[in-house]
């Protein structure tokens, strides 16, 4: 295969063009070849540097498509290197066909979930979850990047999610009495920063202005490489990643709901670390982030826990009494364990009860005050949801008033983004076709408990769809359908993303937002409005 020569002087990044290192390179040959170039995983860091340090002037080497060479300035009056055409071998030269199996596998920052399948049929026979080993590095994303910066820190980050993997795929071979080496297949999505700490790449520019990623569009490669004991010329594909911080996670939610496909405009929320957004369908998708996920996820109620054997899932309180009745999530063999806390689903569906049964008003403060279960802590007045005997930590489980402002700020946020990005676009939450909800948050939330206290729009019901996992439920499809791979891919090039600046007009809708449901009681005509 011919050896070609490209000099490309690229545009450095900025704040207004964050587009990846690699991805920076590969829209510049597209433009040149129309195609875009695809780049061997160990080649992926050596030609980012070469790319920075040569001040975004590089000439490119191609095999075909594949990107063989990047040299620093302009080269094109040497003839390329025969033996270069050998790296062109190092890039899948197709994916997987309809024989053997195929993994699934959603790399979140707290756990890793997967599933395995007959590629013959789609047919699962086997899922399963492993914690992140990362999080003992550090629960948040922006520590374990800090960790990766030092020696040997990407390493062993690295091979923490790599050793989980493989050991996750073992363990669902294991079960349904297959042979890992009879895998033929892996899709994965994570957020960017799991993504590139999968496939052993730099991340510190992630979090540094103007934000850039090493890549956004890996282009397949072959399992062997990061030794995940897969049959010899397994393929190993990564979802595209569009920024920082939208990653292939968001991508693989828009294929398990079809909304690049979609003739009608819909949204997709995924709640966890951020709030992430999609609004769009077939013709057009806009993309936004924002800061209002950690409390949702039980990261600032000291009686917040994530979802687990014993967290309260659900609350119910009498209207008369007060009295709580509790959902909580069971161990695994059917029993109920006594309440350790509230996790995401079961706080919000407190605070919502707690203004429906007029024990608290829109502000979030207690209204009512002479009874048993409203105590006062060094953050004003609480509401005992278990007392100390039936508890799991021998303490009673009480949300005060500063947590409840923490949270009430939490879904002020979360509403806040959604109207910005609807008036962004000129439309009203009524033109929305679908709301799809994403993540664990999705699979619990009750929609009249979250519009309720003015997080999500009140909308019909029957709107809204709980997708799960859609990171998971979307490399599941692509692992069937590896044909669609080129309509994926174009779905990064679609995507618009939003950059919330924080302005006064922004501010005021925050402001606005942060009582139940809201200050313009019109805006959620099926929620009750009590006045004092």
């Amino acid at each position: 295969m011919e050896l070609v020569k490209h000099y490309c002087e690229l545009q450095p990044p900025s704040l207004q063009d964050n587009t990846a290192t690699i991805d920076r390179l590969g829209k510049a040959l597209r433009r040149r070849t129309g195609r875009w170039p695809l780049v061997a995983r160990g080649r992926i860091m050596p030609f980012a540097r070469t790319i920075r340090q040569a001040g975004y002037a590089v000439t490119a080497t191609l095999c075909g498509e594949v990107l063989v060479e990047v040299e620093p300035g302009d080269t094109t009056a040497t003839p390329p290197r025969p033996e270069l055409a050998a790296r062109a071998s190092e890039v899948p030269p197709k994916l997987w066909g309809r024989q053997g199996l195929g993994v699934a596998l959603d790399i979140g920052s707290t756990h890793l979930q997967g599933s395995l399948h007959e590629l013959a049929t789609g047919r699962q026979l086997a899922a399963g979850t492993r914690l992140n080993p990362q999080t003992e590095v550090g629960a948040d994303i922006l520590t374990r990047i800090w960790a990766a910066d030092k020696p040997e820190g990407l390493t062993r980050l690295h091979h923490m999610l790599v050793d989980t993997a493989r050991e996750l795929i073992a363990e669902m071979c294991r079960r349904a009495r297959r042979d890992p080496r009879q895998v033929v297949g892996l899709v994965a999505a994570g957020n960017t920063t799991m993504t590139h700490f999968f496939l052993g790449l730099e991340v510190a520019t992630i979090c540094r202005e103007p934000y850039i990623p090493v890549v956004n569009r890996p282009a397949p490669f072959y399992a062997r490489e990061l030794e995940l004991g897969l049959a010899d010329e397994a393929v190993v594909w990564c979802l595209p990643n569009v920024g920082s911080y939208f990653g292939g996670d968001l991508v693989a939610g828009i294929v398990a709901a079809d909304m690049h496909q979609r003739p009608e405009v819909a949204i997709l929320v995924d709640v966890g670390t951020n709030a992430e957004v999609v609004v769009g369908g077939a013709d057009w998708l806009l993309a936004c982030a924002g800061a209002a996920g950690p409390a949702l996820e039980s990261g600032v109620a000291k009686v917040g826990i994530l979802a687990q054997p014993g967290a309260i899932s659900g609350v119910r309180i009498h209207p008369q009494t007060y009295e709580p009745e509790l959902t909580i999530i069971p161990a695994e063999d059917g029993s109920i364990p006594p309440p350790k806390g509230l996790c995401g689903s079961g706080l919000l569906q407190l605070l919502a009860q707690l203004y429906l049964t007029q024990a608290m008003d829109m502000r979030g403060k207690f209204i009512l005050r002479d009874h048993p279960r409203i105590v006062q802590t060094d953050e004003g007045l609480g509401y005992v949801v278990v007392f100390a005997p039936q508890s799991a930590t021998g303490q009673d489980i009480v949300i005060n008033e500063v947590e409840i402002d923490i949270l009430l700020r939490s879904k002020a946020a979360m509403y806040t983004i959604l109207r910005t990005v609807m008036l962004e676009v000129g439309l009203e939450f009524e033109d929305l076709s679908a709301f799809y909800v994403a993540g664990a948050f999705g699979n619990v939330i009750d929609p009249d408990t979250a519009i309720t206290l003015g997080m999500l729009p009140d909308l019909p019901r029957e709107r809204f769809v709980a997708l799960g996992n859609a990171s998971l439920a979307g490399c599941r499809k692509l692992l069937i359908q590896p044909q669609s791979r080129p309509a994926v891919e174009a779905v990064a090039d679609k995507l618009t993303y939003l950059e919330l600046n924080v302005n006064q007009a922004l501010m005021n809708r925050f402001s606005a937002a942060r009582f139940i449901p809201h200050t313009d009681p019109s805006r959620f005509p099926s929620v009750p409005v009590f006045h004092s």
